[in-house]
């Protein structure tokens, strides 16, 4: 099922499942925006998974995010596994869609609270998360294959 959003600067973006179809640019997206890429057959793992969400732009996959549900203390608990969009379509709503849709898939899922690892340098993507309600929890140090710390951030949902 495709889900048209609207984003900002009156964009219009459509969320759909990922299918074997998108996997290449998912990819290149993914190279283009992390210096610890996933590679392909890690996304290829999550086909045909609830929370493995593309982003479409005039036509063109703009974005995805991969999320899961597991029992964590006997409570369900989302993850934001993975999320990144095309850097030609930053900045126009692309990731607050993305963000939305994956919150409501994870909260069908049954999941109470939402995590996410971050860069601790990652601004622009740590005041995205703020913005949609998450918040610091803790810090990981060298998290990352260069040594750089993460900031694990957490949302409850209702």
């Amino acid at each position: 099922m495709t889900i048209r959003v609207s984003a900002g600067d009156d964009e219009n973006v459509s969320i759909r499942p990922a299918e074997r179809a998108d996997l290449l640019a998912v990819t290149h997206i993914e190279n283009a925006s992390f210096t610890q890429p996933w590679p392909y057959d890690a996304f290829e793992r999550f086909l045909d998974e609830p929370g493995f969400l593309i982003a479409e732009h005039e036509g063109d996959v703009a974005g995805y995010v991969v999320a899961d549900v597991s029992r964590n203390f006997g409570r369900r608990l989302g993850h934001v596994k993975d999320i990144a969009v095309h850097p030609e379509r930053r900045g126009i709503g692309v990731g607050s869609a993305l963000l939305t849709r994956i919150l409501a898939v994870l909260t069908a899922q049954g999941a109470r609270t939402v995590k996410l690892e971050v860069r601790r340098s990652n601004d622009g993507a740590k005041r995205l998360y703020r913005r949609f309600g998450f918040e610091p929890l803790r810090r990981v140090p060298g998290y990352y294959e260069d040594g750089e710390d993460a900031l694990v951030m957490i949302r409850k949902l209702e």
